[in-house]
């Protein structure tokens, strides 16, 4: 399963570039608060998205593949949140949101496919 293993790879990447992007951050109050939740949202994509790897059903790729979508929403927001408030510039957080968006677009409709396929 090839795509599979494209997406481990995809969403390890997502979580190495989350890290280094943390490490950009300023050392404030509110970069660090930030920083920590984007950092533990954005590494979480890749981990659970593993575990949906290791699914026993259909019933547990589903809810699995609902974390993964729960934390990459919610990298999403954080990296959102670190531009409205001007901690970093848009075009520091541009990239890491788009793949945001995009893994949340793509493990979305794997659900959805999960879901229609189950109601044969």
């Amino acid at each position: 399963m090839q795509r599979g293993e494209d997406l481990k790879v995809r969403t390890r990447q997502f979580a190495i570039d989350v890290i280094l992007f943390c490490r950009t951050l300023p050392s404030t109050f509110e970069g660090r608060r930030l920083g920590g939740q984007l950092f533990d949202s954005g590494t979480s994509v890749g981990s659970n998205y593993r575990a949906v790897c290791r699914a026993r059903s259909r019933a547990d790729f589903i809810a699995k593949l609902g974390l993964v979508i729960e934390e990459a929403d919610e990298s999403e927001f954080w990296l959102d949140l670190i531009t409205v408030t001007s901690i970093m510039p848009a075009s520091a957080t541009r990239a890491l949101r788009q793949e945001a968006f995009e893994l949340v677009a793509i493990f979305t409709a794997s659900q959805k496919t999960a879901r229609e396929n189950g109601k044969d």
